[in-house]
């Protein structure tokens, strides 16, 4: 492909022409590069969320989903008979025994918080700063209840006469601030931004923290961000790219909004993405405006692969059916994961993927040629794009990505179509594409058609 110095073709498929300053430096695809703080996401100013029953219809989660920490009889110097170790542990930090830091974010890795007590209560806990912080839910008709502080750590031991779908912020009076639980596991999205659930049976989102990605050989850890359907029962699961964008109302272009598109019978792991995104989700090196990128796709599929899914599996339990998905290079990654691991994974979905990358500027092989080259497999396959244009192939190195104007990668996306049928594949049964003419490249647009592949994936 040629190398161009302006956003064309391709290279709008990968870096934005004129990024939001505002939100992030570097863009791709319209995707910010930084992550959603999930315990900012409540900022200073906002007025407490009257609760009316409705804001976790179809929203809560599931106590069974994810296990209580294990109880124990040991009585530890702040624990006692019946106390779950997750509680005797943040007893122990309460008491300046360990640190509170490492305490809090040892109990997000297991059980959870607020942490169930043996009391009958449940223990809220936060490292919440300066300030004097309070609870306030459902649970105290959002009356802030003071907390007390011990060093870093502010707590409180509350009753919650119903758990199940009961809504939770920590609020700081003196800043207006109301923020959802830094380390909450359930948690959902209305009109004030996200929120706390204490428990829940109904479907909501979970959240797992700081994934680490060293055995693997990447430095930047991740958040999971995980749909759990109702009464955490489910026979399909989607690993997902970019997971940031994919419940957040507040994402780039208003997100994917899955919690409105996500089938019931599938668990959705989105994976958020990090400052290596790029190199990251390619699965070989090209270059931009002469400088490297890329190539660490192999790393990153064997994090998904080899560390997240067992994770979750044995989180929530093995599913019948797996796919994993993405747009642009996230769609590039998950095409990339199914070639990789072709016996793990029964489907792979891509909208807008980049699939001529590797022909930017130089010439390595592209996900089309890995694909020609592998055969017919026996997983899903769906590709889309929107766009349009002219697909023609003038450097003649193979791949038809050369046309001025076509966009949102449309050119390459339907030879890769072509190829995936040349070796057997069959429209509407193991291969399905979708072509939107004139959609941009963008979460809107996803947003707008990725019920059709879900759709598919949960009838498999």
């Amino acid at each position: 492909m040629r190398a161009a110095p302006r956003c064309l073709t391709l290279v709008a498929s990968v870096l934005a022409c004129q990024p939001d300053e505002s939100r992030v430096t570097v863009e791709v695809t319209g995707e910010a590069l930084t992550s959603t703080s999930f315990g900012d996401a409540s900022t200073a100013g906002q007025t407490a969320p009257t609760s009316t029953g409705e804001a976790t219809t179809g929203e809560a989660t599931t106590g069974e989903a994810t296990s209580e920490a294990p109880t124990t009889t040991d009585d530890a110097t702040t624990g006692g008979p019946g106390m779950s170790e997750d509680e005797v542990l943040l007893r122990r930090a309460i008491a300046g025994e360990v640190d509170a830091g490492e305490a809090i974010r040892t109990i997000a890795d297991r059980g959870g918080l607020p942490v169930a007590a043996a009391s009958g209560g449940f223990l809220f806990a936060c490292l919440c700063g300066q300030g004097e912080w309070t609870l306030g839910g459902d649970h105290n008709a959002w009356e802030p209840t003071p907390m007390a502080q011990a060093g870093a750590l502010w707590w409180i031991e509350a009753e919650v006469a119903e758990p199940d779908g009961s809504l939770y912020k920590f609020h700081e009076p003196a800043t207006m601030q109301w923020i959802a639980d830094p380390y909450g596991r359930r948690h959902g999205y209305d009109d004030f931004g996200v929120y706390s659930l204490v428990r829940a049976s109904a479907a909501h989102l979970e959240r797992w923290y700081a994934i680490d990605g060293a055995e693997v050989g990447l430095a930047e850890p991740r958040d999971l961000e995980v749909l759990v359907p109702q009464d955490g029962s489910f026979t399909h699961a989607l690993y997902v790219h970019d997971g940031q964008n994919l419940f957040d109302p507040s994402a780039f272009f208003g997100g994917w909004q899955l919690m409105a598109s996500a089938p019931t019978n599938t668990l959705i792991v989105g994976i958020t993405n990090t400052p290596e995104r790029m190199n990251e989700y390619t699965q070989v090196p090209d270059t931009l405006d002469g400088q490297p990128v890329g190539g660490d796709g192999p790393k990153y599929a064997m994090l998904v692969d080899g560390v997240i899914r067992p994770r979750m599996e044995a989180a929530y339990g093995p599913a019948e059916k797996v796919g994993t998905m993405g747009s642009s290079l996230g769609g590039l990654i998950s095409l990339a994961i199914a070639d990789l691991y072709p016996e793990r994974w029964d489907m792979a979905i891509s909208l807008s993927g980049t699939v001529g990358w590797g022909s930017i500027e130089l010439h390595n092989e592209t996900i089309l040629e890995t694909y020609q080259q592998a055969g017919k497999r026996g997983f899903v396959i769906y590709v889309d794009s929107g766009g349009e244009g002219t697909c023609v192939d003038a450097d003649a190195d193979g791949i038809e990505d050369d046309a001025p104007d076509s966009f949102d990668n449309y050119c390459e996306n339907a030879q890769l179509y072509a190829i995936l049928q040349s070796l057997g594949y069959t429209p509407d049964s193991d291969l399905f594409y979708v072509h939107a003419p004139g959609a941009m490249h963008n979460e809107l647009e996803w947003a707008a058609r990725v019920g059709v592949p879900m759709s598919i994936f949960a009838g498999l």
